[in-house]
């Protein structure tokens, strides 16, 4: 990974506490992995501060595929299934079935009808009988351990939203230029001074996360 296009957003340590300080205020950040992983930047927002205009920007200028990453014990109180019995995808990415909020919404897809449908899941007073499945948004269960355990922007944005105490889930979708492909580190950092977001590095979280042991 190019240290000198990160490095415009300061140190390790500095990227980490500036993305944490940015969700805590209700922005987004970009987060991105290795080249020889999946070489993407996800957006990432908190679904406490998530507005109508933040969520457009995710359909518009990401996959589409807005993403609700979600712990154990949330998968077990909205009864959410695995996907697939069998994931034998490269990255072992643990999506469940896709969701929809039983109520507030109408086709579903809209940036409005999203947001309730992640703001359901994440309510911790929500329960199985609150979804509907399918739907447009696709939880990840993340593993517990963070990016300690694996280095997935699952588990990178499950650390960012703990980091910054907040007490609500991460959203999180892949950046994509205008062609339709994927957005390289170069691209992600072009998009983040347009949009005056912090960009950071899965590396970053776990280095930040190993001199800080109890976090």
């Amino acid at each position: 990974m190019s240290q000198s296009l990160l490095s415009q957003f300061g140190t390790a340590f500095q990227r980490v506490e500036s993305a944490v300080n940015a969700l805590k205020s209700g922005k987004g950040v970009l987060l991105v992995d290795d080249e020889d992983r999946e070489n993407e930047g996800d957006l990432i927002f908190s679904t406490q501060h998530i507005t109508q205009q933040q969520m457009a920007m995710m359909i518009r200028e990401c996959s589409g595929i807005v993403c609700l990453v979600l712990e154990q014990d949330d998968v077990e109180r909205l009864n959410l299934p695995q996907m697939v019995s069998v994931n034998n995808s490269r990255n072992k990415t643990a999506y469940t079935v896709s969701i929809e909020a039983k109520h507030g919404v109408t086709t579903g897809v809209s940036a409005a009808d999203r947001i309730c449908t992640i703001q359901t899941a994440a309510n911790p007073d929500s329960k199985a009988d609150d979804l509907n499945t399918p739907g447009h948004i696709f939880p990840l269960l993340a593993d517990s351990g963070g990016v300690l355990a694996r280095r997935g922007h699952t588990e990178g944005t499950l650390d960012l939203i703990k980091l910054a105490g907040l007490t609500s889930k991460g959203i999180l979708c892949e950046l994509t230029n205008q062609d339709g492909t994927m957005a390289r580190l170069p691209e992600v950092c072009q998009f983040a001074i347009k949009h005056e977001m912090i960009v950071l590095s899965i590396e970053d979280i776990v280095k930040y996360r190993s001199l800080n042991l109890n976090l």
